[in-house]
């Protein structure tokens, strides 16, 4: 039995409502058997009481899911309707509800009159199927393998067509007479044609051979024979060849990222021997695609997450990166809101054996937490190993933080060598400052952290510190501001340009209403001498 919260009375929990759609689903295809049971007279009568207990158990779990539907919540302008009057009312407009009512209407009363050898009066419980496409419909989106299962989803669909064929195929040859012909099931007389099996398995074999076309089978001799064969030929060509395409387009799209994944192999490929690169770094390259097929680490995240909104993106992402970042011991104190800030921004990289991350005296812009793999710090020959790093370690955090005083400033201090492939996050310098904006006070404690971090193992001046910003730091800022003033240098020439322009063509607009002023004033003059005329004209008279 379904139990809902107390807050939400009326809404359909989802694995209830999952488990009662699953419920239909099965009770779907037991009533769909009615076509067998009204075609094989023995099917029927046989388990007679099997049946009926299955059909009347069946039309309890109706009722109980008409009951359901009625209390079952729906989204209005994206806000969950909970009101039982609503509800119903809801329910009662939709078409479902009408199909449900014709379903449940007691046809079987005319078992009274017919008798109980005729289970094709129920078929208008055949009008719950739409439940049955509700439960694919949910299956899909919620299973972790839809390509498998929409596979699964017509193969039924095939097996379904196919045996009520073959029970339509043999209700013609009862119709018709059993024998009368070679088209027509064999004489039931016949001791090996009178078994039920026989009997299904006889028209279930000459189902799959019309449908499919693929082999012989007794040609009709009458018309409604013919009729019936010629209908069957469109059914198989038309409905096949729409699940031989749908077949065709899942196979494709399930290797479809294997396709894009090889044509990028293939463009890198070409490019080496294009540019005649020596066959060891080939091998390397091509072996560092493998690992990637390998390990399943071709999905481009970027791609996969574009179309989610900011909110999701940022959960999938705490819940993917925030215990990594955690780690970092300059972070571990950091407020909440900035740490999300700082895990939308690590990217996560992959390098090879024996690629260096970081080499000494070099700048630090990145810092990084390996995710799965081990570097190794290592002398400047790159063969001494001083220490190896495995999962959880980071390093960089100090370099990217331009802590006033430091020996090393912002540069390497040590040699870090991947020794086999490496899983790393990578978090820049760039994104760490742009986060820090909004949060000042975190900035200043994160500057705290590291100083203190300095002086423990010795590796800042004092003097330096007092004396006020690193040079280095200074130059950073200079090249930035150059940066800003090429920025705004380019702005102002556009908008100098669209300036001239709008100049141009208001010179050339003025000259033109010029151009009609005169016109117009020196017709006006031409007109000033007749009128001027009249007057003296007058006085003549």
């Amino acid at each position: 039995m379904c139990s809902n919260p107390p807050n939400l009375p009326y809404y359909l929990q989802e694995p209830c409502d999952y488990c009662i759609v699953f419920i239909c689903f099965y009770l779907s295809l037991t009533g769909s058997s009615g076509l067998s049971r009204a075609c094989f007279d023995e099917l029927q009568m046989n388990h007679l009481a099997l049946w009926l207990f299955l059909d009347y158990s069946s039309d309890v779990i109706y009722l109980m899911d008409t009951f359901v539907r009625f209390r079952t919540g729906f989204l209005e302008q994206g806000l969950l309707v909970k009101d039982e009057k609503k509800l119903k009312e809801f329910y009662k407009a939709t078409l479902q509800f009408k199909l449900d009512l014709l379903s449940l209407f007691p046809t079987d009363l005319g078992f009274l009159h017919f008798g109980l050898n005729y289970p094709e009066l129920r078929f208008n419980r055949l009008l719950r199927l739409p439940r049955l496409f509700e439960f694919f419909d949910r299956t899909e989106t919620r299973t972790n393998y839809p390509n498998i299962f929409r596979i699964g989803n017509l193969v039924l669909y095939i097996l379904i067509i196919i045996h009520w064929n073959a029970c339509i195929y043999f209700a013609i040859s009862k119709l018709i007479g059993f024998g009368t012909d070679t088209w027509v099931y064999p004489n039931i007389s016949h001791p090996e044609y009178g078994r039920l099996s026989r009997k299904y398995i006889y028209s279930l074999y000459w189902s799959t051979l019309t449908l499919t076309t693929i082999g012989e089978t007794p040609p009709p001799v009458k018309d409604e024979e013919y009729l019936f064969v010629v209908m069957d030929f469109l059914v198989g060509v038309l409905i096949f060849a729409t699940i031989v395409g749908n077949v065709g387009s899942m196979i494709s799209n399930m290797n479809a990222s294997r396709t894009e994944f090889q044509a990028k192999v293939d463009s890198i490929k070409q490019y080496l021997q294009f540019r005649k690169v020596t066959k060891d770094l080939e091998a390397r390259v091509i072996k560092w695609f493998d690992y990637l097929w390998t390990n399943k680490k071709t999905v481009e995240e970027t791609k996969v997450l574009r179309y989610l909104p900011d909110k999701l993106k940022a959960e999938i992402a705490i819940n993917v990166h925030m215990d990594t970042l955690r780690k970092v011991r300059i972070f571990q104190d950091c407020e909440a809101g900035l740490l999300i800030e700082l895990v939308l921004k690590l990217k996560p990289t992959v390098f090879s054996p024996g690629d260096y991350i970081c080499k000494k005296g070099d700048i630090g812009r990145e810092m990084y937490i390996i995710k799965e793999g081990k570097l190794a710090v290592v002398a400047d020959d790159g063969v001494t190993q001083f220490v190896v790093l495995s999962d959880g370690s980071y390093f960089g955090e100090i370099s990217i933080l331009n802590i006033k005083g430091s020996k090393a400033g912002n540069r390497r201090t040590a040699n870090i060598k991947s020794i086999g492939y490496s899983d790393l996050f990578c978090l820049s310098k760039d994104d760490l400052m742009e986060a820090l904006t909004e949060y000042p006070e975190a900035k200043k404690a994160l500057e705290e952290k590291g100083r203190q971090i300095l002086l423990k193992d010795n590796l800042i001046d004092e003097e330096a510190a007092k004396a006020g910003a690193d040079t280095k730091d200074l130059e950073e800022k200079v090249d930035k501001l150059e940066a800003a003033m090429d920025i705004l240098q380019t702005r102002f020439a556009r908008l100098l340009a669209e300036y001239t322009a709008s100049q141009s063509k208001l010179k050339q607009r003025l000259v033109e209403v010029e151009t009609k002023v005169k016109k117009s004033g020196n017709d006006a003059l031409l007109d000033v001498p007749d009128e001027a005329g009249k007057p003296e004209e007058q006085e003549k008279n």
